[in-house]
């Protein structure tokens, strides 16, 4: 093998195979090569570049195709058993253009006609082993993303919360249609997206979409996409999200608020996997797999006419439940340690913990806004800590609603009737506005458009009820 010649940076470490049956050839190539900076190795057939090859990887193969025994794309052939991603140029003889071609078409990234150009040498080489390094760079991410999404980092030790995760592992390799249920901030997207990247589709995209989100007069274009001219403004062709999905997972996040007129033509589109873009004129064949959530009883809704029985039955092969943070209070100093962590890394900081009473506190509240509220909470605490353990009064300075009295306290026979249905309306009302600001990660504007009332209703809402920024 050839040595690196001094001075050639760590991109150029690039490790070369080179397979030829005349000696000439081989010497030729090694040498152009390791003149850039790469580490070659020569085998005189593909039976020998196989040998080589089980011993160690090898980023880029150049192989002759006219060899004894095993022809190039033979021995191509044998090298992928043991590598799938080796990048492989072919070598032909000139005027082999339609070989050339099936080398192509059976995976090779490129090819040379003799006599060799040492110029197109250099730069083919240069650019199939950046090819290599972007295959192991999307090979990196892939891993990190599925790591990132695995079932095993959603946290907790809760009886409630590890049958959830077991029952969506179960359900993650088949292909059927899921249906998550939660309150807002249980993490039912968290569960949706690790169920695709544990299913066989995980190489596939997985698509979200906020049913609730989009207006009602736009859902059909962003559901099955439009052709150009279908509208006025529709410039171009725009695939929807059904045809996005395509070989992956569409998550379908608060299904239960999707107009009953959509719901039909949703139904049809999943019943017949196909989607016919407005403004045209055929259908177009999709292939996904259904991940819906909602936090509300959709079987309540069903009887009550607002949501289609056939639509959710569709849906819901399988369902998982995610239980409320109020009923998993033993995952809170587990979760609240976690966010500490991150957050600690995000902004540079270096908080030590929670105190004793400062954790008492965060056990003790009720959550409305679950997962997604704790979060929010602790890392407004690490920003705006002057201490090193985040004790009680750094935690009731950031949010006064941990002092309690969301639950209030009805038994008392000196209430009057109107007094308890005040009281009762009053939780009710700061419960709604708590999730809303959850949901919208605390952005004013978008949290009182999503309770319909006006931005300065709602600043004077949170002010009766405590809720700072």
């Amino acid at each position: 093998m050839n040595d690196m010649p001094q001075g050639k940076t760590a991109m150029t470490q690039g490790k070369v195979l080179i397979v030829d049956d005349e000696e000439s050839m081989r010497f030729f190539l090694s040498e152009t090569l390791a003149g850039e900076g790469y580490r070659c190795r020569a085998a005189a057939s593909g039976s020998e570049a196989l040998e080589i090859l089980k011993k160690g990887p090898f980023d880029l193969a150049i192989l002759d195709y006219n060899m004894p025994g095993w022809n190039g794309l033979e021995t191509l052939a044998k090298l992928r058993e043991i590598d799938p991603d080796i990048v492989a140029i072919l070598i032909t003889a000139y005027g082999s253009q339609n070989l050339a071609y099936e080398a192509m078409d059976k995976g090779a990234y490129d090819y040379f006609t003799k006599p060799l150009d040492i110029g197109e040498v250099r730069v083919v080489a240069r650019r199939a082993l950046e090819r290599r390094q972007l295959l192991r760079e999307v090979r990196s991410l892939s891993s990190a993303l599925e790591e990132k999404f695995s079932l095993a980092r959603i946290l907790g030790k809760s009886r409630a919360i590890r049958e959830a995760i077991e029952r969506a592992e179960k359900v993650a390799g088949s292909d059927v249609s899921v249906l998550v249920l939660g309150e807002s901030g249980t993490g039912k997207e968290l569960v949706a997206q690790a169920i695709h990247s544990n299913s066989p589709r995980r190489h596939g995209p997985f698509v979200k979409v906020n049913c609730a989100a989009v207006p009602q007069d736009l859902l059909e274009a962003e559901f099955f996409g439009f052709e150009k001219g279908a509208f006025t403004g529709a410039l171009k062709r725009k695939l929807g999200k059904f045809e996005q999905a395509s070989g992956g997972t569409l998550f379908l996040d608060e299904i239960g608020d999707m107009p009953t007129s959509t719901q039909m033509k949703i139904l049809r589109a999943l019943q017949e996997n196909e989607v016919e873009r407005l403004g045209g004129e055929t259908s177009v064949k999709i292939d996904i797999r259904v991940v819906a959530a909602t936090n509300k009883d959709l079987k309540r809704a069903v009887a009550e006419g607002e949501f289609r029985e056939e639509l959710f039955y569709r849906l819901n092969v399988v369902s998982v439940q995610l239980p409320p943070l109020r009923d998993r209070k033993e995952d809170i100093p587990i979760l609240a340690n976690h966010f500490l962590k991150v957050y600690n890394e995000k902004f540079g900081k270096d908080i030590g913990g929670f105190s004793r009473e400062g954790m008492d506190l965060l056990t003790r509240y009720s959550w409305p806004g679950n997962v997604r509220e704790l979060e929010n909470v602790t890392q407004r605490a690490i920003v705006l800590a002057y201490n090193n353990i985040l004790g009680e009064k750094d935690l009731l300075d950031v949010y006064p609603p941990l002092a309690g009295g969301d639950e209030p306290d009805l038994t008392s026979p000196r209430i009057s009737l109107e007094d308890k249905v005040q009281t009762l309306v009053a939780a009710v009302e700061k419960r709604l506005i708590l999730e809303a600001l959850n949901e919208t990660n605390w952005k004013r504007q978008e949290a009182a458009d999503r309770l319909r009332i006006s931005r300065k209703t709602l600043h004077n809402k949170m002010k009766k009820y405590g809720l700072g920024e």
